[in-house]
């Protein structure tokens, strides 16, 4: 039987340990990101998502308090699984319990297309950060 990979919502205090891991392993281990720009101040501030298999943390993402979603990361071995989608779903769905008319985020371009998938659409022009090309991008809630 497949374990189901469950999505927990929390605050830095709680969820912090263990997204921190996944975001050194990802970021700054995997994508040479400097540590002064991934650990930008804005944790305590923020609600925190964390993607649990099996009592393992293997994806995290957070909502700023101004509607941007960021710092979404699966461990390599996890990804292509939807756990991605469901981590983006759960940002989305506080968000919207949060009262905002839209989300944003700042979409490494090679993940553009899996942001569209979930309704964002590109604005403006590629920038880089932590020396990797971005592209920003919002969605708007209709209802």
């Amino acid at each position: 039987m497949k374990s189901a990979t469950e999505i927990r919502e929390g605050d830095w205090a709680t969820l912090g340990t263990q997204a921190s891991e996944i975001r050194r392993l990802v970021f700054i281990e995997e994508q040479r990101v400097p540590r002064e720009e991934e650990w930008d101040g804005l944790d305590d501030q923020s609600t925190h998502f964390l993607a649990v298999l099996d009592g393992v943390a293997i994806g995290t993402a957070r909502l700023l308090p101004d509607g941007h979603i960021g710092r979404v990361a699966v461990l390599p071995v996890h990804r292509g699984a939807g756990i991605g989608v469901a981590l983006m779903e759960a940002a989305i769905a506080a968000a919207r319990r949060q009262g905002f008319a839209r989300v944003e985020l700042a979409a490494q371009t090679h993940a553009l297309a899996f942001y569209e998938r979930l309704g964002f659409l590109p604005q403006g022009e590629t920038f880089m950060e932590a020396g990797i090309p971005h592209r920003n991008m919002v969605r708007r809630f209709d209802d």
